[in-house]
């Protein structure tokens, strides 16, 4: 993996019996703790794989053990590599389907969501958008909204997880062009100047939405490979 590049994987999960317990094995005290509260098997046997898959990739990229990578959290939240700190990374999931962003030496966040209509969608776009983000979202034809509502979603949620901050931020003060060229408007001054950061949205094929977001260019971005 180039120094240079930003690598984007996609997964499904397998919901594999016979690959559970190898998963399992490479998760810490503390994942496996986590995974321990999810009283919904389904969710349970998710949060294992994703996890274990995510520790294989990054094992292969670094060429060591999975079990060996020590997995720590800011305090805000957002995971990282003790031993290799300059390795960032980033997850996503949603339902069965899962995101993985890498790339050394920048601040890098992924978000994917399921489309589909939710009674809530109102409520969210005049709580975490923008009041230019709202009046444009308003002024769309109903059949228009749920598309446009998870587009936008997923650049927000992807910033902000870049930033390491989570919702805490302020969605409503990360104000993201919605009607294009795509671009950062305005943030709030603890997140730097909106040219300093880059934003992608990623083609995932009918029925999702996903978006990348960095603190260098995304011109070296590779194509989406499969897990």
């Amino acid at each position: 993996m180039s120094m240079d590049q930003i690598q984007v994987w996609q997964g499904r999960v397998q919901a594999n019996e016979a690959l559970y317990a190898s998963y399992w094995r490479l998760l810490d005290n503390e994942e496996q703790a986590r995974a321990q509260r999810f009283s919904h098997r389904v969710m349970h046997q998710q949060y294992v794989e994703i996890h274990g898959r995510l520790r294989l990739l990054l094992a292969q990229l670094l060429s060591t053990a999975p079990e060996s990578l020590v997995i720590a959290k800011t305090a805000q939240g957002k995971p990282y590599l003790v031993n290799y700190p300059a390795l960032a990374f980033n997850l996503s999931h949603t339902q069965d389907r899962f995101l993985i962003a890498v790339a050394w030496h920048c601040r890098v966040g992924i978000d994917i969501e399921v489309v589909k209509p939710r009674a809530s969608l109102e409520g969210l776009v005049n709580k975490c958008f923008s009041e230019l983000e709202s009046q444009y979202w308003h002024r769309l034809d109903n059949a228009d909204k749920t598309d446009l509502f998870y587009r936008h979603w997923t650049r927000k949620e992807a910033f902000v997880k870049a930033t390491g901050a989570g919702i805490s931020v302020g969605l409503n003060q990360c104000e993201i062009n919605p009607e294009g060229p795509l671009a950062i408007l305005s943030l709030p001054l603890q997140c730097g100047r909106p040219t300093d950061w880059f934003l992608q949205d990623l083609d995932l094929g009918v029925g999702y939405c996903g978006a990348i977001v960095a603190d260098k260019p995304l011109s070296s971005i590779i194509d989406i490979q499969s897990l």
